[in-house]
């Protein structure tokens, strides 16, 4: 996640009666991170948001309220049958992985000491921040879902150290209702954020009263406030042999950019790119010829790359073109940017890695 918008269907942490009609107005407004709540709606009725969701090329996600063992319990369950791609929430993260582990679902549970109906977090930073250290450590643990604006200290800094000290996503959840706020989670370094209540009241200016203008809105805030993120993107670098000389260039070229973010190369390129840039942080996978674009897109299909990068050359026949092949229908599939030559990969960078 790049930072992402992500809707939340949902009012006084329940999913909203008309869910399914509002989801069309959210589709149309341009935003492809939508999520519910497993209580509000018959799950007949959630199953078919999800599948709608899917079905438009969205990622769905389904968020835990319930703060009792077994209602949260049975929020994992729902997630598995409804086939989400992520669960929010919750604070049992052991249990629930043993429901979950087998499944491909993401799961972000809440850091911290979460109380109260709606829910709100507590406790000194300290104690927050050593929570989140505890869950991010656990192996089915994909990332975190912090209540940040429910916290009643030093919002800021508190999204700061949980950021800072995490090495997964941590999404922001609750109460986030202005843009000022949403630009603080950008800063802080937060892989998204989520919006339910406030999208429904309207309280983001936007050129009408529509749903769908508000939902166009946020995206416009998101979009301004993700060149100030300072969470490290995640970049995949491949090229053809007759194209890593152009791909070496290009790196040696946005090299200043490529800093401090995560690039995944496969074996040979990696070994090339280390060479070229010794202060880039690279992870080598397997050699082309031995999976490593397989390694690739089982990380897009897993949500795990914010951008593919591959230096092909269309000359020549390459034992590896069905790779490649394969690694563009995943990124097309899992809405991950896939720059295939250098004037897109500039604008890749441009995008992703431009800050302020």
């Amino acid at each position: 996640m790049a930072f992402d918008f992500i809707l939340m269907l949902t009012r006084d942490d329940r999913t909203i009666p008309d869910a399914r009609a509002r989801l069309d107005e959210a589709l149309e407004g341009g935003v492809r991170h939508i999520g519910f709540k497993d209580v509000g709606l018959p799950f007949d009725d959630l199953r078919a948001i999800a599948d709608a969701i899917r079905a438009a090329g969205g990622r769905s996600y389904l968020e835990v309220v319930s703060l009792d063992a077994e209602s949260e319990l049975a929020s994992a369950r729902a997630a598995v049958d409804l086939d989400v791609d992520c669960l929010l929430g919750g604070t049992r993260a052991a249990e629930v992985t043993d429901i979950t582990r087998h499944h491909p679902l993401r799961y972000y549970p809440f850091a911290g000491r979460i109380t109260g109906h709606p829910s709100v977090l507590e406790g000194p930073p300290e104690d927050i921040v050593t929570a989140a250290l505890r869950l991010a450590d656990l192996e089915h643990v994909h990332g975190l879902d912090l209540l940040a604006y429910r916290f009643a200290g030093d919002v800021n800094d508190l999204m700061r150290r949980v950021c800072n000290v995490v090495d997964k996503p941590v999404i922001m959840a609750g109460s986030i209702d202005s843009a000022a706020r949403i630009e603080a989670c950008a800063a802080a370094g937060a892989a998204g954020f989520t919006v339910g209540t406030a999208a429904f009241e309207g309280a983001f200016p936007a050129e009408s009263p529509d749903f769908t203008d508000q939902v166009r809105a946020i995206l416009g805030m998101t979009g301004r406030a993700r060149v100030a993120s300072t969470a490290p993107r995640r970049i995949a670098m491949v090229a053809h042999d007759t194209r890593k000389a152009h791909l070496k260039a290009w790196a040696r070229r946005f090299e200043r950019l490529l800093l401090g973010h995560r690039l995944i190369c496969t074996g040979g390129t990696g070994r090339m790119l280390e060479m070229a840039a010794p202060g880039l942080s690279i992870r080598r996978l397997q050699r082309g010829a031995r999976g490593g674009d397989q390694q690739i897109g089982a990380m897009i299909a897993a949500d795990e790359l914010d951008a593919v990068i591959f230096f092909a050359d269309p000359t020549v026949a390459h034992g590896g073109d069905m790779d490649l092949q394969a690694l563009t229908r995943l990124a097309v599939l899992h809405d991950t940017p896939i720059a295939l030559n250098a004037a897109s990969a500039d604008m890749v960078a441009t995008a992703l890695l431009t800050r302020p």
